[in-house]
């Protein structure tokens, strides 16, 4: 596969900025702030006071200003949200989808053709944008926020290869990297239950965040009992939403998914006592089989005996 750019028309921006942006995000985020510089970008999740997800995000630093990038559709439901909690916070909340696109480069070479030194989450600017590494996994492609119409006609300078959205989806998916709201469930997934631990998109030791508490009882009581895993699909694509069964009993929820390539929630005690991963499951007329991720860093539970 050769490295390809494409046009994200999924995702939008929202620009902050004012002198409390840094320490009002940090009390509300799963993502400790320390690290982000212009350097580096980082991943991370607001939840509800419950704990359950609500949006997910990628956020990039250009001088005294912050970019939030996220779902476009519910990039107006996030910025209710965060002015909810601003308060008096000298914190100045931009949509600017109007303004700036996102766009992504994917592919062997994008770190070269970008000139991106190695590392999930290495930063820089790009014209008078940014682009980064993808901040949950290494291999996983870049990102790039620029003004609208900049961000592509500088992609194709450097020698990628113009691809589509669809090209860069079945990219994803071959990384099992989540979709936002169409991998998550709003308001009611579990950050461990979709790997953000795993992705970088979670800290236990950065202080207090809303959500927190049931977000660390899962981890410390491990009381994870779904997991999001990536699927082969042989067969019709399934609807997301389509229970995946072994026999007659559901062991799994289809998530996204395209080709021969998805996402699905997945009850792991109920898949260890159908026979564990590589057992087949269907969906109509569709044979759907669970593996483990290659960056997994948990297990899954024995198969029954």
């Amino acid at each position: 596969m050769e490295a390809n750019y494409c046009l994200l028309p999924g995702r939008g921006v929202l620009r902050l900025s004012g002198a409390d942006v840094l320490p009002f995000l940090q009390a509300l985020i799963t993502r400790d702030l320390d690290s982000l510089a212009p350097e580096r970008a980082v991943y991370g999740a607001l939840l509800s006071p419950q704990g359950k997800y609500l949006f997910d995000f990628f956020l990039a630093r250009q001088g005294d200003e912050l970019f939030l990038e996220g779902e476009a559709a519910r990039l107006e439901a996030l910025a209710k949200r965060l002015n909810m909690y601003r308060l008096r916070a000298a914190v100045k909340i931009e949509d600017v989808r109007a303004e700036w696109e996102v766009c992504a480069a994917f592919g062997p070479g994008t770190e070269a053709a970008l000139g991106l030194p190695g590392g999930a989450g290495s930063a820089k600017a790009f014209g008078d944008g940014v682009a980064f590494l993808d901040p949950r996994l290494e291999g996983a492609g870049a990102r790039i926020i620029a003004p609208i119409g900049q961000g592509s006609v500088m992609l194709a300078a450097t020698g990628l290869k113009q691809g589509t959205a669809m090209d860069y989806d079945y990219f994803r998916l071959g990384r099992a990297l989540p979709d936002s709201s169409r991998d998550l469930v709003v308001e009611k997934s579990l950050m461990l239950e979709c790997n953000m631990d795993a992705l970088h998109g979670v800290d236990f030791d950065k202080g207090c965040f809303v959500g927190q508490e049931l977000t660390a009882r899962t981890k410390y009581r491990a009381l994870v009992r779904k997991r999001l895993l990536p699927v082969r699909i042989d067969g019709p694509l399934p609807d997301p939403g389509s229970p995946l069964l072994a026999g007659e009993r559901e062991i799994a929820v289809m998530r996204s998914g395209q080709g021969d390539r998805g996402l699905a929630l997945v009850r792991i005690d109920r898949l260890a006592e159908a026979g564990g991963l590589g057992r087949s499951l269907t969906a109509g007329t569709a044979t759907v089989t669970p593996h483990m991720p290659d960056w997994a860093d948990f297990e899954l539970p024995a198969p029954e005996a």
